[in-house]
């Protein structure tokens, strides 16, 4: 333990004084580090890795890699330092969306994961120092909902008439390798670790059927350095031009907020609305980035055009203006429509496949479900929506418990007896703490 614990705190010390410097100089790239993946900046990082992850190609598990740590990490960095390592295929797996369609995922092996986790650390150091206000999407401590409260207040306190409504086609897969090595070496002049990066980008790609794949463009979803990644392409292609373009030639307020790729504005005045919205696609073509014409609009969303109900969703919520009891103006923020729904065919498709299980270990599964939406979802007046949703679980419950059988087994009198008996998490609002900004700069490094 004293061992691990001085080895963590010497990458720690290598990381500040990566950060500190990446701020005081923000137009310093940065040398010499791809010399920091070494044994011990490995090791350390290795308590970062998911332990029950899928495997990746090479069908080798965590636990099986961390029987032989040491060794493993060792070989590996000779093979850094010697310019002999290969990244391994890229197993491809799919999850549905709520679309109805599917959604492909990337897992590298073991040991990319585990040298992944360490480029990501160096790379969070230097770009977190960088990265606006506007972004939120995975970086450290911060989160969708984050993006979410901020959103409500800057359209509650703002000047805000217009939405831009804005969806990315596919963007993961649409990112061009060429300029995101060019973002990267804005930063970083190393070609070492350039070439590393390059070696993930132009990885094959095994898919379900067993053929091999090898993409000229995108970073594969489910690549642990793949989200930093998206954050530095989003960063130069949208963030700095909306900040430093953008804004200074509008006449009114101007906002944007971005999760990954999700992403809404607000406008004061029609006129700056109208032209951002003509010129957002041609600057996201430049980078080979398509915006989807049928999910990208502009909505009217002004607290004095109440009787237009307009509307529009975001993060799984729907935000829209409304009255509080006081008969003053709120923005009022629920689940979204369509969320609402999904999430009860997914909990529906759940039950149907547990049912069989004991009364007990479904009934402390179901809750675990139920606090996970309570938490993401259980904002401040959006407690109508948790009890939709709530009896909406206990509905499709109980309808399924009754076809475990031939013959119905509880009636009204029986389901009121069965929740007394294991008890259920009801809805509630869940407090959250607030993070603390710097002026510019993204939250601050704990």
């Amino acid at each position: 333990m004293p061992n691990m614990q001085g080895r963590e705190g010497s990458v720690q010390t290598s990381l500040q004084a990566i950060a500190k410097k990446a701020e005081s100089q923000p137009g310093y790239r940065f040398r010499n580090l791809f010399g920091m993946l070494n044994e011990g900046m490995l090791k350390d990082s290795w308590r970062y890795i998911r332990k029950d992850a899928a495997y990746g190609v090479d069908r080798v598990s965590a636990a099986e890699y961390e029987q032989n740590l040491d060794e493993n990490i060792h070989q590996m960095v000779e093979n850094l330092k010697q310019k002999r390592y290969r990244a391994k295929l890229v197993r491809r797996r799919y999850i549905p969306k709520g679309n109805g369609k599917l959604r492909p995922l990337g897992i590298p092996a073991t040991q990319d994961k585990l040298l992944q986790i360490g480029v990501k650390r160096i790379l969070e150091a230097i770009y977190e120092q960088d990265f606006l206000e506007c972004s939120f999407g995975y970086r450290p401590n911060v989160g969708a909902l984050d993006a979410v409260d901020k959103l409500g207040i800057r359209l509650q306190f703002g000047k805000f008439n217009y939405m831009v409504e804005a969806d990315i086609k596919s963007f993961f897969d649409k990112i061009d390798h060429e300029w995101l090595l060019k973002m990267l070496a804005e930063r970083v002049d190393d070609q070492a670790l350039l070439w590393l990066i390059k070696k993930w980008l132009k990885a094959g790609v095994l898919d379900t059927d067993g053929k091999v794949l090898h993409p000229e463009t995108g970073s594969p979803q489910g690549g642990i350095v793949s989200p930093i990644l998206a954050n530095v392409y989003l960063h130069y292609a949208l963030d700095l031009w909306f900040e430093k373009v953008v804004k200074p030639h509008c006449s009114g307020k101007a906002c944007l907020i971005r999760f990954a790729d999700d992403f809404v504005c607000a406008f004061d005045k029609q006129e700056d609305v109208q032209r951002f919205y003509e010129v957002l696609g041609k600057r996201l073509g430049k980078f080979c980035l398509e915006l989807s014409a049928e999910k990208t609009r502009i909505i009217p969303f002004s607290s004095t055009n109440l009787p237009g109900k307009t509307s529009f969703d975001f993060l799984g919520f729907e935000f829209r203006w409304g009255k509080d009891r006081a008969g003053k103006l709120r923005i009022k923020k629920r689940t979204a429509r369509k969320k609402l729904r999904s999430s009860l065919k997914h909990l529906n498709e759940w039950c149907k496949e547990n049912r069989h299980i004991r009364l007990s270990e479904l009934f402390k599964q179901l809750n675990a479900k139920l606090r996970g939406y309570y938490n993401y979802y259980g904002v401040i007046g959006n407690y109508p929506s948790l009890q939709q949703f709530y009896f909406g679980a206990i509905k499709l419950l109980i309808k399924n418990l009754n076809r475990r059988s031939q013959r119905r087994s509880y009636n009204m009198a029986g389901c009121t007896q069965l929740i007394e008996q294991f008890g259920t998490v009801k809805p509630h609002i869940v407090g959250r703490p607030k993070h603390k900004y710097r002026m510019g700069k993204g939250p601050i490094m704990a």
